[in-house]
């Protein structure tokens, strides 16, 4: 297996912004950009890397649901092995001479967009908003092109491919903030200090009342707190979920945690996939 890490890129990511504040600078640049979150777990799942770096959750917009599928359709071979908290400060870009009031195409990628909404009614109106895969990308495109576009990304994109801020912090919350995943083949070391998340995807077998509460009460008899609870279709027709869960602790050294994962799966309350136990990060 080669070594090195895939992120969410080209370079001038919020992906690569989350990067440097993991490994450094000079580390980051050796590191491998991909143009989609499925290339990153497929260049983990190919051996081409030892890990990535992908956006899990976002303060204002939710859980990325390209990751949650895909650890799902990974499970068994990546693992989540550490995670990032990252703040987003989100700037309208253009190429150099281009002004706000002749702004008449924004993009970027979706959650980018989704968390300027609100900016993006107001200030630009009549301004059609496309999708981009990366912010980054959306950045490089608009700056080469000719036509009245503008990108939202962030200074570094802007500085990296010749862009214009044409006004700062566009985001619809000052509190935004984007949680980055690090996705590997092995599980974290638990050893040492510091506190851990567990996340798992629990599968309901047959549609009943009180599943869901089933399961969360085999966290709260032992005293348990979850830190995150989401569903996801199931994808195996139409009003079947997953539901995804963070607890707090390691399955490997915290027994209640342990106790309340085998109740669940072998009481036939769920299915059980585990996505991997590591360690609380603090925010960059």
């Amino acid at each position: 297996m080669s070594g090195g890490i895939a992120y969410l890129g080209p370079p001038g990511t919020f992906c690569e912004e989350a990067l440097i504040a993991l490994v450094g600078a000079e580390a980051a640049a050796r590191e491998v950009p991909k143009r989609s979150i499925t290339a990153c777990f497929d260049a983990v799942a190919a051996g081409e890397v030892a890990q990535a770096l992908v956006p899990i959750e976002n303060a204002i917009e939710g859980g990325v649901t390209q990751t949650l599928d895909q650890l799902v359709t990974h499970s068994g071979d990546i693992v989540i092995r550490g995670e990032v908290i990252h703040p987003i400060r989100h700037h309208l870009i253009a190429r150099p001479g281009l002004g706000l009031a002749e702004i008449t195409r924004v993009q970027s990628h979706p959650h980018a967009t989704a968390q300027c909404g609100r900016w993006l009614t107001e200030m630009l109106p009549g301004a059609e908003v496309a999708a981009a895969l990366s912010t980054a990308d959306a950045v490089r495109t608009v700056v080469k092109s000719h036509q009245p576009e503008a990108a939202i990304g962030n200074f570094r994109a802007a500085e990296i491919y010749g862009g214009v801020v044409v006004a700062e912090d566009v985001a619809d919350s000052t509190e935004n903030h984007t949680r980055f995943v690090l996705l590997g083949r092995d599980e974290a070391d638990a050893a040492g200090e510091g506190a851990f998340t567990t996340s798992i995807v629990c599968a309901i077998p047959r549609d009943r009342p009180g599943a869901l509460l089933s399961i969360l009460q085999e966290f709260s008899l032992r005293a348990v707190n979850l830190t995150r609870l989401e569903s996801r279709p199931a994808r195996t027709g139409l009003g079947r979920y997953v539901f995804f869960i963070d607890a707090e602790g390691s399955r490997a050294r915290d027994l209640p945690l342990a106790a309340a994962l085998d109740a669940i799966e072998q009481g036939g309350i769920a299915h059980v996939i585990a996505l991997g136990s590591y360690r609380v990060a603090t925010q960059t």
